[in-house]
């Protein structure tokens, strides 16, 4: 029987590759609903291509736009929209699994819906972790729901772990290497980060993403959330992880074991790979990725990141420390700065000055409940506005 999946942001470079593996697959994957917030025409042709039984759109007047289209195209999709909807598709009971695909906070409700009604769940939305980890977590296994990392380090990380993994001292582990390429300004003079331009910071080396990732991945902020995304996945501390800059992007990352022996899963940088590995799960199936040619590589690089030219990663591993809601405000903090850098109301290095500005102005409490996620949440985005209208 075909496994119904629902593709949470299909109109992303993660859904996008997704909708490709489930093509190569059709006899076993069938799309049951995808969702997007605003790209009408890119969601229409999906839903034309993949004939789901709903399409969601974030944006109330996007829906009514594509409502209109796809009836008139003939299609039968039924079109929802607003959060209800996406938490309807994520829960739907035909729905076998979830691509948890939104970026940013976005996706936190319709993520956890998923988890909440027990859903395989493959996680790219790395927010939802570092929001609510610890709500996030046990409603896992509150629900028995089964959660499989997507982002290539964690997914890499995932490979590495022996299958009955319970936690890193019963699998003698001595630490997890969390990979990042050092996005495109590692060798960058620090003093010219100032007049970075953002069409400069989304031009990453070696990953095709958007715009709002791709200047995490300049920042470093995306492997700072990476970090904290880690602890709560293989509930390791942060003392546990540890984070190399390895710019050709062919290690994913790796697993060092107490006898020394150390795991890295390799292959060619295409998301592809993680998303056919989380989806066929504990099987392996084609994912349209061409084999590594070793001899093209030739040399693999690693170094040690510097804070000094990644405060934002500094931060991260803070927060981390720190705990509590401290992550969350982080994030926050980050998505309001990143979008302002994008619409060049701010400089590159004014980002992780408004990160550390709001995390030094915000109280720490305990995430008890979503409430006071979604409350923090907010506070911090406005702590950031603020500072905003400042500089």
């Amino acid at each position: 029987m075909k496994q119904l999946l629902t593709v949470l942001g299909s109109t992303g470079s993660i859904g996008v590759s997704t909708l490709d593996v489930i093509a190569r697959h059709p006899q076993r994957y069938q799309v049951y609903a995808l969702t997007a917030n605003r790209q009408v025409d890119v969601m229409l042709s999906q839903c034309l291509a993949c004939q789901p039984q709903f399409a969601v759109m974030r944006d109330s007047d996007a829906a009514q736009q594509l409502h209109l289209k796809l009836a008139s195209a003939g299609s039968e999709t039924q079109v929802l929209s607003g959060e209800e909807g996406l938490i309807q598709v994520s829960s739907a009971q035909p729905v076998h699994a979830v691509m948890a695909a939104i970026v940013g906070a976005a996706g936190l409700a319709p993520t956890l819906a998923a988890v909440q009604a027990g859903k395989k769940v493959l996680l790219a939305n790395k927010e939802s972790l570092v929001m609510a980890g610890g709500l996030f977590m046990q409603a896992v296994v509150d629900h028995d729901a089964t959660l499989l990392p997507i982002d290539s380090e964690h997914n890499a990380i995932f490979q590495c772990l022996p299958q009955n993994y319970r936690s890193i001292e019963a699998a003698g582990i001595r630490r997890i290497l969390l990979t990042g390429s050092g996005g495109p300004f590692r060798q960058t003079p620090v003093s010219e980060l100032a007049n970075v331009t953002p069409d400069q910071a989304c031009a990453h080396p070696n990953w095709s993403m958007g715009r709002k990732i791709s200047v995490d991945s300049a920042t470093m902020m995306n492997k700072g959330l990476e970090f904290v995304e880690a602890c709560w996945l293989f509930d390791a501390t942060p003392d546990q992880i540890e984070v190399v800059v390895h710019p050709q992007s062919v290690i994913h990352s790796m697993v060092e074991y107490a006898d020394g022996s150390v795991l890295a899963q390799m292959g060619n940088p295409d998301m592809r790979t993680p998303i056919a590995h989380a989806m066929a799960w504990p099987e392996r199936i084609d994912s349209g990725v061409a084999s590594l040619d070793f001899m093209a590589v030739s040399r693999l690089d690693f170094e040690a990141p510097s804070f000094e030219r990644f405060p934002g990663l500094r931060l991260s591993v803070e927060s981390a420390r720190a705990g509590g809601v401290m992550p969350a405000i982080l994030n926050a903090a980050n998505e309001v700065a990143v979008d302002a850098f994008l619409s060049e109301r701010i400089g590159f290095t004014d980002i992780p000055r408004i990160i550390e500005d709001v995390l030094g102005r915000s109280k720490n409490v305990e995430p008890v409940n979503l409430s006071v996620v979604k409350e923090v949440d907010a506070q911090a985005r406005q702590m950031a506005r603020e500072r905003l209208e400042s500089l």
